[in-house]
């Protein structure tokens, strides 16, 4: 069967048979077919032809590397695109260049040079008519470099073998697959390890849901409609804490019928996603065998093959560690959310990786042409829409803390980090779940969480005894709020410092009756109150000047003469004629602090786009609730060295079987 192989120090070629799944790192994948266009980016790249090498004589052994070296630059799109037969094969049409530097077809090559124990790995491709295969590697800096060429005609098993030496820094592997006069078919593809993992392959799988079912049976669903992925899943955990149960769903016989008496459905009260995930952790434990315990939120769209390649991170790393899984956007389907995100511990704030960006536009900006993509982001915790835990690592720091939602997954990261368990956050690994952009979860009722949870992290992992940076950086806040006549989210912040300093018991005895509480005083207020807009009369406008309202203060002295014109409105009588009619209607993108606090009454639009909320000064709740704040926050500084201690001494039994055990038998 004539072949020409290019023989190059980085990698060498045998063939040989696909090793069996134990040695599988990454399936080459495609697109399901009822996935949007714009979805194909993160699979192939088919947006500009790619450079044509000049081919040497068919069936002839190259002996000169420089006999494909000569490059010949095809401009404009591709006249034919890559057809899937399956999800896992495809068919590259005669004439045709693509290139498999996508998001989940290219390897990672820098993650697991830095994290696992591997120095080689293989790439394997069953192929069969006429074509050529390309492989590449980036550097960090992301230049390119072309690893090992190849001429296929008929059917073909290539076996490749590649070195992940140089990618200490960063970088990735990918293929390219060109075709002259006919067509090339890749039956099966994948990245392998040139030796079989260590350990089990057994995972727990943990989706808490509430009132979410849909999505939760469409996601068991493609778990067990998986059947490399079914045969190392040892259990599936639902703590199901809604009212509209995910059994009593249509499509509920059909998962149940794929994955059997692995599906464990637990009813339970709301005690929040803590509680549900502390669940899964408890039931994985002590009822399964598992070696990774995989947390996903309920509502997310699956891409199976991320499971698989969690797993074989976890397997191969050189010590126990925590593997995240990226965020992709379910409205926009081809944009990333976040690379990776770290922990600001002064302030308690997370942010973004150094040298990365959020919201990336796949279908715009390619892997090959994204810098910054090619130099390795690590982090310090990984949110749960996704994350594998090791068994070793929750039978030593245990279980979450009862935190209801929000800074439960950051807790974890920083907890496991202290003990010796780094997370790292892997491309290619990902769910679709929807944008944080999309949600108002700054200033509505989950502001009460946000606030007592980061108070809870400062005191167990923060920097110093008085977490000084973080409670200006609250205070600041506290102003911008009631400059924005955001006083529900004044009122739940107030809820949030008084219940922290109540000690960490109060954490436990708060579980089941937070929610109730905050969303009651949350209603308390117009502006904590979502409301159909054609309900509300007409804005009044007048005299207005919307267009300069708009434009910000640039520089220190107009910020802050604006701030003070501003604070001297807050103070002064509301006009009458404002009371009972909205000066303006505006998104939510618009509804700054300069803008919002010049006004005494306006709409707001929703980040969902549901309704508005209805904000209206008030000088006398302004004062008394900016007064409350500053008492607060001078109490907690005062009280703060002692709580820091109450609450790391409470810790282990917070996050302890035993603990849990007892507020799930309550």
């Amino acid at each position: 069967m004539p072949s020409s192989t290019v023989r190059s120090p980085e990698r060498s070629v045998t063939s040989t048979p696909v090793e069996p799944l134990s040695t599988l790192l990454q399936r080459v994948i495609l697109p399901r077919r009822a996935d949007p266009v714009a979805v194909r980016a993160l699979y192939v790249d088919e947006r500009w032809a790619t450079t044509r090498r000049v081919w040497p004589a068919p069936g002839g052994v190259v002996t000169d590397p420089r006999d494909v070296d000569i490059e010949v630059t095809v401009a404009g799109p591709n006249a034919a695109r890559v057809r899937a037969l399956s999800r896992t094969s495809m068919v590259v049409p005669e004439r045709t260049e693509v290139s498999f530097a996508a998001y989940f077809n290219a390897f990672p090559a820098g993650y697991w040079r830095r994290w696992t124990a591997l120095r080689t790995l293989r790439l394997r491709l069953d192929v069969e008519g006429a074509g050529r295969v390309d492989v590449y590697r980036s550097k960090a800096d992301a230049g390119q470099v072309h690893v090992h060429g190849e001429l296929v005609e008929g059917r073909r098993e290539l076996d490749i073998e590649l070195d992940l030496t140089p990618f200490e820094d960063g970088g990735w592997y990918w293929f390219d697959l060109s075709t002259e006069d006919s067509e090339l078919v890749v039956h099966s593809g994948g990245w392998h390890a040139p030796v079989a993992a260590p350990g089990r392959a057994a995972v727990t799988i943990g989706m808490p849901t509430f009132n979410r079912p849909t999505d939760c049976v469409a996601t068991l669903r493609a778990i067990g409609e998986d059947e490399v992925l079914r045969s190392i899943v040892t259990a599936v955990v639902i703590p199901d804490q809604g009212v509209d149960k995910v059994r009593e769903q249509d499509g509920f016989p059909a998962a149940r019928a794929a994955l059997g008496d692995r599906l464990r459905i637990i009813d339970q009260p709301n005690i929040g996603g803590s509680g549900g995930y502390a669940r899964v952790m408890y039931e994985a434990l002590e009822n399964t065998d598992c070696e990774q315990i995989l947390y996903m939120d309920d509502d997310i769209v699956l891409e199976p093959d991320s499971i698989l390649r969690a797993v074989a991170f976890s397997r191969f790393a050189r010590r126990p560690m925590l593997v995240g899984g990226q965020m992709l956007q379910a409205q926009s389907r081809s944009r990333l959310h976040a690379w990776g995100e770290i922990v600001d511990r002064h302030r308690m704030r997370w942010n973004k990786a150094p040298g990365t960006e959020y919201d990336h536009d796949f279908a715009q900006q390619p892997l090959r042409q994204t810098a910054w993509m090619h130099r390795r982001a690590d982090v310090d915790y990984n949110a749960w829409w996704m994350c594998l835990i090791p068994r070793v690592v929750a039978e030593d720091i245990g279980l979450p803390l009862p935190l209801f939602i929000k800074w439960d997954d950051v807790e974890y990261g920083l907890r496991a980090r202290k003990a010796g368990y780094p997370t790292a956050t892997v491309p290619g690994v990902a769910i679709w779940h929807m944008s944080f952009a999309d949600k108002d979860d700054a200033t509505d009722w989950q502001a009460y969480f946000h606030l007592r949870n980061r108070l809870v992290g400062a005191a167990l992992h923060g920097t110093g005894a008085r977490p000084t940076a973080m409670l200006a950086d609250s205070l600041k806040h506290a102003l911008r709020h009631a400059l924005a006549m955001e006083y529900s989210t004044l009122a739940l912040q107030e809820m949030a410092i008084r219940d922290f300093l109540a000690g960490p018991r109060a954490l436990v005895d708060k579980l089941p009756t937070a929610l109730g509480e905050v969303r009651a005083r949350c209603a308390e207020f117009t502006d904590g109150q979502v409301v159909d807009s054609q309900e509300l009369p007409l804005p009044a406008g007048g005299q207005l000047d919307v267009q300069r309202m708009l434009t910000p203060p640039t520089n220190p002295v107009t910020i802050g003469a604006t701030l003070l014109k501003r604070l001297v409105h807050q103070l002064r009588p509301v006009d009458t004629r404002t009371c009972h009619q909205p000066q303006l209607s505006l998104a939510r993108h618009d509804a700054r602090w300069f803008v919002l606090s010049g006004l005494d009454g306006v709409t707001v639009s929703t980040a969902d786009g549901r309704g508005v909320t209805y904000r209206k000064r008030d000088p006398q709740v302004f004062r008394s609730m900016l007064a409350r704040s500053v008492a607060l926050h001078r109490e907690l500084s005062r009280e703060f060295p002692r709580l820091r201690k109450l609450y790391r001494d409470a810790a282990p039994e917070l996050t302890g079987r035993a603990g849990w055990k007892r507020i799930f038998d309550t």
